[in-house]
């Protein structure tokens, strides 16, 4: 089963900048496809190898940060290749 995860990480501290920019890059040397824009990061893969990643990705992230927030929203199709149409 394929699944879109879009990702907003916000680190609790005046330093926020970087761990977020280990975390994108952390998630960019997957093997899954990874869209960015300016609020969020999108992941697709299949649900178990994707969310098992996830697991340990998010966890690194945290143990490099004091204190923050991980919005995670998962859907369940691949929604790599959406084009707005209008």
């Amino acid at each position: 089963m394929n699944i879109s995860v879009e990702i907003t990480l916000m680190p609790l501290q005046d330093q926020y900048e970087q761990p977020i920019k280990e975390f994108i890059k952390l998630l960019r040397a997957s093997d899954f496809t990874v869209l960015e824009n300016p609020l969020s990061t999108q992941i697709y893969g299949q649900y178990l190898p994707l969310m098992n990643f996830l697991t340990q990705a998010i966890e690194q992230s945290f143990e490099s940060i004091d204190s923050g927030v991980l919005n995670l929203k998962i859907v369940k199709s691949d929604r790599s290749g959406y084009t707005p149409n209008f």
